[in-house]
């Protein structure tokens, strides 16, 4: 870390159950000249990627429904969300691990992909950065079964662009990563 006004002091292990939430107290040098003690927490989940699919003679894109927790604690009644494929690395090269997770959600087998955009979705809290991908799908595109692994219940949609679009605009899809593949793909197809 090369930022001269952040002095690490202590890092402290809160949990490792699922992923790392840390501790982290640190010196923080102020625009007034001042060294200020703070303590933040954070969670290490890893980096992920997530991935569009797109027929563009067709104008549809697949999407994901399943359910997750969080969004049912905090207010999503049936805790179902709509959403572009994604998943971790698991130490994998972000173009290996889309592949490999579009594969195990939505069963396309993808031959190319276009690394778009990373964003960090949640920096206030969490130290995830998400690779974002546009690729491209047709009717002869190879698909296997789909729905995921292990644990997972993926249920996989397959809707025009404009539907989905509408279904953010009437917020049937919350998802911010899905929000901004989708808004990207629209402005792409307008020259912007």
């Amino acid at each position: 870390m090369l930022n001269e006004r952040i002095r690490l002091r202590e890092t402290t292990i809160l949990s490792d159950n699922w992923y790392v939430l840390r501790k982290v107290t640190f010196d923080f040098l102020r625009k007034n000249g001042n060294w200020e003690t703070q303590s933040r927490e954070a969670y290490d989940r890893g980096n992920g990627a997530t991935i569009l699919l797109h027929n563009p003679a067709a104008d549809t894109v697949v999407l994901t429904r399943q359910f997750r927790l969080p969004t049912f604690l905090n207010g999503n009644p049936t805790g179902l969300l709509i959403e572009t494929c994604a998943g971790l690395l698991d130490d994998e090269h972000p173009d290996v691990a889309i592949v490999r997770e579009t594969e195990e959600e939505t069963g396309y087998r993808l031959t190319a992909v276009e690394k778009v955009m990373e964003a960090y979705m949640s920096p206030g809290s969490v130290t995830e950065r998400l690779f974002f991908y546009l690729a491209e799908y047709s009717a002869s595109t190879e698909r296997l079964a789909g729905g995921g692994i292990e644990e997972e219940e993926i249920e996989v949609l397959e809707i025009t662009l404009p539907q989905a679009l509408g279904m953010v605009a009437t917020g049937e899809i919350q998802d911010g990563k899905t929000i901004m593949l989708l808004q990207h793909l629209r402005l792409r197809q307008l020259g912007g």
